[in-house]
């Protein structure tokens, strides 16, 4: 299970929306075959382990080991409960359920039903962290939500005009693009977007871009902004309008209503599993007051500003402390289920 722990994350970004999904065939000690789920619409890792054993008589007997529970609906590809049942495997160690309805315990009861011996939570909790994006988003029916700031070292997260590049240094920076090719989602809110005139996109590294989205309730961005490049597809959650004009998407939110749970819930229903949260400081604590959030990230500069805008509190929650660059990396993670 370690090793299909270790080949499951192979997949990274490019299988989202889908689960990481890692198989080892066994028998009589040896190794038969290996794969991973390695592309959106792409074979599952069930299969890729099947396919690549090259005497298919040894499956019969054979034991496989996966990471999450089997899948047993159709989608962009057939069942792999199927392809199991049919290849002569006669024991499955899974190590999470699914928790995606059409799937969560049915592929288990098949592969059961079916006579195949099946042994569950082995490393669950290892498993269960490698899929905290696909789990949490379809367990609380929202992407698994990161906050990231940069402040300096007296707490404030930018000057008293709103202005903050640049707080963090050039480390840090990198970092953050990294975290942006990782995730599905990015949101900024009104006057981070009008003061900084941020991209959101991925630059310093090589990667996906994620499909930005940006608070504007009365659609005051001007159309040359950075957010309305051909980069990305880009969300304006706004007040006004619900259209689409090519690559950008106009929402409207009842703004009458907390907008928090309208914008994790709308994201959610495009399969956006991921959010990585910006800023500013309002955006950022509208998803703290609303307890819709699962990682923060924050780097503490060595500069001080001596006044200006607060960066958000947090409760009082255990952390990780590393160094980057020239900055401290806090990391604060949500206990998941």
């Amino acid at each position: 299970m370690d090793r299909a722990l270790t080949l499951a994350a192979l997949g990274g970004r490019p299988v989202m929306p889908n689960p990481l999904v890692g198989a080892v065939l066994v028998r009589d000690g040896e190794i038969l075959g290996e794969g991973y789920h390695r592309f959106f619409g792409g074979p599952h890792a069930e299969v890729e382990a099947i396919r690549a054993v090259s005497d298919q008589s040894k499956l019969r007997g054979a034991t496989l080991y996966v990471t999450l529970e089997p899948c047993v609906h159709s989608g962009k590809t057939p069942p792999c409960t199927d392809r199991i049942i049919q290849s002569g495997i006669s024991h499955v160690v899974v190590a999470c359920r699914d928790p995606f309805p059409e799937v969560s315990g049915r592929g288990i009861d098949m592969l059961r039903a079916a006579g195949i011996r099946v042994t569950e939570g082995i490393q669950e909790h290892e498993a269960t962290r490698l899929n905290k994006r696909f789990i949490t988003a379809h367990r609380l029916k929202r992407p698994y939500t990161i906050l990231k700031w940069a402040q300096t070292d007296d707490g404030f997260l930018a000057r008293s005009d709103g202005s903050s590049k640049w707080i963090s240094c050039d480390a840090s920076r990198a970092l953050t693009h990294e975290w942006r090719a990782q995730e599905m989602a990015i949101l900024v809110g009104t006057n981070t977007a009008r003061v900084d005139n941020p991209s959101l996109t991925v630059r310093h590294v090589t990667g996906p871009n994620p499909v930005r989205a940006v608070i504007d309730a009365s659609l005051a961005l001007p159309a040359h902004h950075n957010l309305f490049t051909q980069e990305s597809e880009t969300i304006v959650f706004n007040d006004l309008k619900d259209e689409q004009q090519g690559l950008v998407t106009y929402r409207r939110l009842d703004f009458r209503h907390p907008i928090t749970t309208q914008i994790t819930a709308y994201l959610y229903s495009r399969l956006l599993i991921s959010l990585l949260v910006e800023g500013g400081a309002t955006t950022l604590r509208s998803f703290i007051e609303a307890d819709a959030w699962d990682e923060v990230r924050v780097f503490v500069s060595p500069k001080r500003f001596g006044s200006g805008i607060r960066a958000p509190a947090l409760p009082e929650l255990p952390h990780t402390t590393v160094t980057s660059g020239d900055d401290t990396l806090l990391t604060f993670e949500r206990q998941l289920f």
